[in-house]
């Protein structure tokens, strides 16, 4: 059994998948190259800022590898690297199947411990950010919208809101209060990669969850990640794991995503109607909670 509220959005999302995409009027996204019957061309190149560097705006899903859905029976089996050896990563396993992931022995500890809990203090259980490898493997997609100095990621899942600041500000060095999605800054390298380098993580226990199975993190995690958009329709995503304090070494990861065409986002209030973290113990609680006073 994995956590509640993991398993119950992923198993709507698959279900109700039709009811969903029509909620919204169909309208179609601007800006997308079509063929002479209107149909997205999405292997055409990708669109360009007004300097010249790729424009990565837009709404993005899960792509395929590391454990994506749709492979019937008698399927090949989906590919767990990239062709160079890079493990494909997915919502279950911060590293797909088959990688070790390099850990200190408290943290394998500690991921032993979660999983044995059911993951029941995954941060999603309680309607709080996720982590960013959980945003980025999520089922849920997530837009990505793209100015000069400032990158906006919102995630559908938990409303989740990232900010990149590209004006070429410093890491944060006055010892400031850590974010859940810690503080990101992005650069170019060429026309064609983006680069961010995300730290000052809020990373205790409760906070620091790479992926569903509860691979840690600490507050000396920093994240780099390696943005490419090869075509307009296709997302990579290749990401430096380096916490010294929760791996012996660092480790990168890559994660393909795929453009949403002539869709939307979809709103999603967690705490509205939540009721089934009623029926679990809160993190360090003993026990399950206690019910609701009697009425008076």
């Amino acid at each position: 059994m994995k956590s509640a509220r993991i398993v119950i959005v992923v198993a709507l999302l698959v279900a109700s998948s039709p009811l969903l995409t029509a909620q919204w009027p169909s309208y179609p996204t601007p800006g997308v190259p079509r063929d002479a019957k209107g149909a997205p061309t999405l292997d055409a190149p990708a669109p360009r800022t007004p300097d010249g560097k790729v424009d990565f705006s837009g709404i993005w899903t899960r792509g395929g590898g590391g454990g994506g859905r749709g492979r019937g029976a008698g399927a090949a089996p989906a590919p767990t690297t990239t062709p160079d050896g890079i493990p494909l990563s997915s919502f279950g396993e911060v590293a797909g199947r088959g990688f070790a992931l390099p850990m200190q022995p408290w943290a394998a500890e500690l991921k032993k411990k979660r999983m044995a809990n059911n993951m029941k203090d995954n941060p999603d259980v309680w309607c709080l950010p996720i982590g960013l490898m959980q945003y980025h493997n999520h089922p849920q997609p997530r837009q990505i919208v793209q100015t000069k100095n400032l990158m906006l990621i919102a995630y559908e899942s938990n409303y989740g809101l990232r900010y990149i600041y590209m004006d070429g500000r410093p890491a944060p060095n006055n010892d400031p209060q850590p974010w859940w999605f810690g503080y990101s800054r992005g650069w170019y390298e060429g026309n064609d990669t983006l680069v961010v380098e995300t730290t000052n993580f809020y990373g205790d226990e409760r906070a620091g969850w790479l992926d569903v199975n509860g691979s840690p993190y600490s507050d000396a995690l920093k994240m780099t990640e390696r943005f490419r958009r090869p075509n307009f329709g296709t997302l990579e995503i290749d990401i430096t794991i380096d916490d010294p304090k929760a791996y012996t070494k660092p480790f990168t990861v890559r994660v393909n995503q795929r453009l949403m065409v002539d869709q939307e986002m979809i709103e999603f209030i967690c705490n509205e109607n939540e009721q089934s973290t009623d029926h679990i113990p809160r993190p360090g609680q003993a026990g399950l909670p206690a019910g609701p006073a009697p009425a008076q």
